[in-house]
């Protein structure tokens, strides 16, 4: 039983899925640094406060803020932006030049291959 959830848990998807979501926190951490305090600043310069998340009005007593959905919508525009222009677009240009067969062209096999294929089919003859 314990074997067969490490076998699971080193599974290379399992790897792989674990390294991106970290990767993916670790740049979700500096999307939102880089909203909350430079655009955000930006804003409040303009707007004459650095923190507008508390930002709102007041409508028959009740206050209704603004501040932190505006904050939450740059925050997702600069991530969908990064994942558009650093995924999608490559990703797209990849698979355009594949449609078009313009896939880069395989290198030669190393010497070291070419004495392992020769050495595979000795061994395929002796067997014969």
């Amino acid at each position: 039983m314990i074997k067969g959830f490490k076998d699971f848990l080193l599974r290379g998807n399992v790897v792989d899925l674990a390294v991106a979501v970290v990767v993916g926190l670790a740049f979700a951490t500096v999307i939102n640094t880089f909203a909350t305090d430079f655009i955000g600043g930006i804003i409040g310069a303009i707007g004459g406060s650095a923190d507008f998340r508390g930002a709102g009005f007041t409508v028959n007593d009740s206050r209704i803020v603004i501040g932190s959905t505006i904050d939450a919508l740059i925050y997702f525009a600069i991530v969908a932006a990064a994942v558009y222009f650093f995924v999608v677009v490559p990703v797209n240009k990849l698979m355009e030049r594949r449609k078009r067969g313009e896939e880069p062209m395989a290198t030669a096999p190393s010497e070291e291959i070419l004495l392992l294929q020769e050495i595979r089919d000795l061994l395929r003859q002796r067997s014969i």
